[in-house]
């Protein structure tokens, strides 16, 4: 038999003990000397010469040394079981018996088998194979577990526009045309517009110690609508029973026709709270109030009102706000200009001008046609702002900051704690759980209260891993968001004045000349500027 990594035998000779130690050949592997340790105390030899042993396992020539006098006649061929601390993986290695030794037989590696309590997922294919043809000091695969299925979480399929990054239609000249917007899900009447694709169990698995392993609980869904929508008998479809438009509002359905207000909001109105779209063909005067489940579209202009939208906010003249108007939209604000005003949304913001305002958006600020002017005040958003021309000759304050949000920041560190403290506990049982292992490898028989506690302390292995692995998801999932985070820019089209502060992420500075054609990014821990 050749053996390719590098081994070691028992040598017995006139009653002395000696380890002859075989280099690995080309491509093999070395041998660590702490399982030369581990092979020596199974054996009953504890004291020998550390410094010839670890010269021994890195000579590149056979070479033997002197362990100690012998305590048997000979030493017959042993095979070492080694199961992975999940229970999920068996492996084994063999080494060499010495002269007049035994082989290994298949009973010799069944009662290891049962002596570790594996009974399950045994490869005897690989076991046969092994005893007609093996490498010593070498790990084979020799049984693992079946894990258990993952199943499938229920989901939900909307056969209508659910995403909130639909743009609106520009003219050659780059302005928006607010007069085919096409940012609204229409749907007909009867239409299918969601459907339930439930949810499917997962398969329990098996550990090779025959413990049952249950599958992960997949998650179930249900529908949820509003007014205007019929489920099917099987309550795994929705169709509307309107010609209306769709929106999902936190995982609901509505449908809805547009309340339609034919000239202004105003006294003769008063403020409107509405369970679908809603529509006005004035304008909006100041202090009124509108509520609208889905959409908010004006033909005018907004004077000091609020309006607050589950959709989107469309308004095709601009917000006058004197300092008290307010948008806040899930969706996205397109609107012509904004002026003394606050709006906040959820997807991105598309105007002309933002004038001495407060504009917040998830994802971006594009000021584009017209002037694209940014001009005092505060642009908050995580990926861009864009815009021809930022701040002023006046040297008006105005605030441009993009990046990851502080919440996530700071939920990022709580999460990374928490993983570290969980690592810390883990980090405290394994060397236990290794310590016990070495003992019962060694064949040291434990007695009733150490082999519970070391039960105990694989339960809590388990439950720590348990808590960790939606903690880690979780910061693999903000980590990814940190590094497009990184991509977040402010890009100049024309020119930015000096006095204009620039946040991206945790760095701040303030334009001290006028720059044209730039844009501010974020590299090697500091905000640059570089050309369009």
């Amino acid at each position: 038999m050749e053996n390719r990594n590098s081994y070691f035998k028992p040598v017995i000779d006139n009653k002395d003990f000696y380890l002859e130690f075989f280099p690995a050949m080309e491509g093999g592997k070395g041998l660590d000397v702490k399982e030369v340790i581990s092979y020596l105390s199974h054996q009953g030899y504890f004291n020998y010469d550390m410094k010839e042993l670890n010269r021994a396992v890195k000579m590149t020539e056979p070479v033997r040394i002197y362990i100690g006098n012998s305590i048997t006649d000979v030493v017959h061929e042993m095979v070492d079981i080694i199961l992975s601390l999940d229970n999920m993986l068996v492996r084994c290695k063999f080494y060499p018996e010495s002269e007049g030794g035994r082989k290994i037989t298949r009973e010799n590696i069944q009662d290891e088998l049962l002596h570790q309590k594996i009974v399950y997922g045994i490869d005897e294919n690989m076991i046969a194979n092994l005893l007609h043809d093996r490498e010593y000091c070498t790990e084979y695969l020799i049984g693992k577990g079946t894990p258990p299925t993952l199943g499938k979480d229920a989901k939900i399929e909307y056969y209508f526009s659910t995403h909130k990054s639909l743009k609106p239609k520009h003219n050659d000249d780059g302005s928006v045309n607010y007069h085919d917007l096409n940012i609204i899900s229409k749907v007909e009447k009867d239409q299918l517009i969601a459907r339930l694709i439930p949810e499917s169990p997962g398969e329990p698995g098996r550990d090779v110690l025959g413990s049952e392993l249950k599958p992960r609980d997949v998650h179930s869904l249900k529908l949820s609508f509003a007014n205007n929508i019929r489920m099917s008998e099987s309550g795994t479809e929705l169709y509307s029973e309107v010609t209306g438009h769709a929106s999902l509002v936190q995982g609901k359905v509505f449908v809805s026709g547009v309340y339609e207000v034919p000239a202004d909001v105003d006294n003769s109105i008063g403020d409107i709270n509405y369970p679908g779209n809603v529509y006005v063909k004035g304008n909006v005067k100041s202090g009124f109030i509108i509520h609208a489940n889905g959409d908010i579209i004006v033909e005018g202009v907004v004077e000091g009102a609020q309006l607050y939208a589950g959709g989107q906010i469309i308004v095709k003249r601009g917000i006058h706000g004197m300092g008290k108007g307010l948008l806040s939209a899930k969706g996205n604000v397109v609107i012509k200009f904004i002026e003394g005003a606050v709006v906040k949304c959820g997807g991105y913001v598309e105007t002309e001008s933002i004038i001495q305002s407060n504009v917040s958006a998830n994802s971006e600020v594009i000021v584009s046609g017209g002037k694209g002017l940014i001009r005092g005040g505060s642009v908050r958003v995580s990926n861009k702002v864009s815009a021809r021309v930022i701040g002023s000759t006046m040297g008006i304050a105005t605030h441009i900051e993009v990046g990851i949000e502080p919440k996530k920041l700071e939920r990022y560190t709580q999460l990374q704690q928490e993983a570290k403290d969980i690592g810390k506990k883990i980090e405290k049982i394994r060397p236990i759980l290794m310590n016990y292992s070495e003992k019962l490898k060694a064949g040291i028989t434990l007695p009733p209260e150490k082999l519970h506690y070391m039960k105990t302390q694989v339960i809590a292995l388990k439950a720590l891993q348990q808590q960790f692995a939606p903690i880690n998801e979780e910061v693999n999932l903000l980590r990814m968001e940190f590094i497009e985070a990184g991509r977040s820019k402010i890009e100049v089209r024309d020119v930015i004045y000096p006095g204009v502060t620039i946040t991206i992420s945790e760095l701040s500075m303030t334009t001290n000349k006028e720059r044209n054609y730039c844009q501010f990014v974020k590299e090697d821990g500091e905000i640059k500027v570089k050309n369009l």
